[in-house]
């Protein structure tokens, strides 16, 4: 049984995560600000006895002891919620992975993993999406507040491992949806599955043939795990995504066949700034060092998610 410390463990992904490794006899500490983490995502979780729930936010320095492993979640990932406050973003990104790095340091060195993002790669000028591609961003964007501190949290990441050898995993996480996601979060998936349950029009931004690929929270949390304890030393940074391309039009209309009794019509506005237009991960890494890939297709993990969304709403 190993004592983990999961940052951002109150989000989306932070929350599935916390549950797969308590069923795997861990001990868990939650770690979260409750910025964009919801604490009933956790409230069920409170009364077990391997599990322990901090109020903190990791732009501060944390002191913890007898920690064995580190996962990295903590900052906001949908656009409303990280232009929201974006100097707050750009620090949790920035002095959160510092402080994490530092606590690792003060306790012998503990394996980080941590979660970056798609995002880095920017509108990316190459298609689908590898690990050696450098991006391209904006860097005085509106997104550039999550995009590049995404980037520079990277950076230290590598640099304390060369420096200090710190033990570290680097994944960068291509769009994921499923349960625990906050309704309201402002993402395609949620959004439309929003629009469409409460009969609302389905909003599109820009002409819909902007693409994504979507990956259910189950086989992400998987992945983590597999990344976090590779017997090979492998550090990535690795794309974990779903490599199956949608446009936007295509995921409006599988969500309304999926929920037919919805009189929700499909209506478009303009595109926001810095949008991507193309968004695919090649995963041969991830195949071939950690030995997976997602198994759960695009309409099996829309039903799930409505169905959680209905309990929400």
């Amino acid at each position: 049984m190993s004592k983990i410390l999961v940052t951002g463990g109150a989000g989306f992904v932070g929350t599935n995560l916390c549950r797969y490794l308590l069923t795997q006899n861990h001990k868990i500490i939650c770690l979260d600000n409750l910025y964009s983490g919801r604490e009933s995502n956790i409230a069920d979780l409170k009364s077990n006895k391997n599990f322990e729930f901090i109020h903190h936010d990791i732009t501060k320095p944390l002191e913890l002891n007898n920690i064995d492993q580190i996962y990295n979640l903590a900052c906001p990932a949908s656009p409303p919620a990280y232009q929201k406050n974006p100097i707050q973003t750009w620090k949790s990104s920035v002095f959160g992975i510092y402080n994490i790095l530092e606590l690792s340091r003060r306790n012998g060195n503990i394996p980080i993993l941590h979660t970056s993002t798609s995002e880095i790669y920017g509108d990316p000028l190459e298609h689908p999406q590898k690990e050696t591609y450098w991006g391209n961003v904006n860097p005085i964007g509106i997104r550039s507040c999550y995009d590049e501190g995404k980037r520079a949290a990277e950076s230290l990441l590598f640099d304390y491992y060369r420096i200090y050898q710190l033990p570290i995993r680097v994944v960068r996480v291509f769009n994921t949806y499923g349960p625990y996601m906050d309704p309201l979060d402002g993402r395609v998936i949620s959004n439309f599955i929003v629009q469409a349950l409460q009969n609302e029009n389905i909003t599109i931004y820009g002409d819909g043939s902007q693409t994504r690929s979507f990956q259910y929270i189950d086989d992400l949390v998987i992945a983590l795990d597999k990344m976090m304890n590779n017997n090979k030393d492998f550090i990535g940074p690795v794309n974990l995504g779903n490599p199956n391309e949608f446009t936007i039009e295509e995921l409006a209309k599988i969500i309304k066949k999926i929920i037919p009794n919805s009189t929700s019509q499909i209506v478009k506005k303009p595109l926001p700034k810095d949008d991507p237009k193309l968004r695919r991960p090649d995963i041969t890494l991830a195949k071939e060092i950690l030995g997976w890939e997602p198994k759960i297709n695009l309409e099996t993990g829309i039903i799930k998610t409505i169905e959680y969304f209905k309990t929400q709403i």
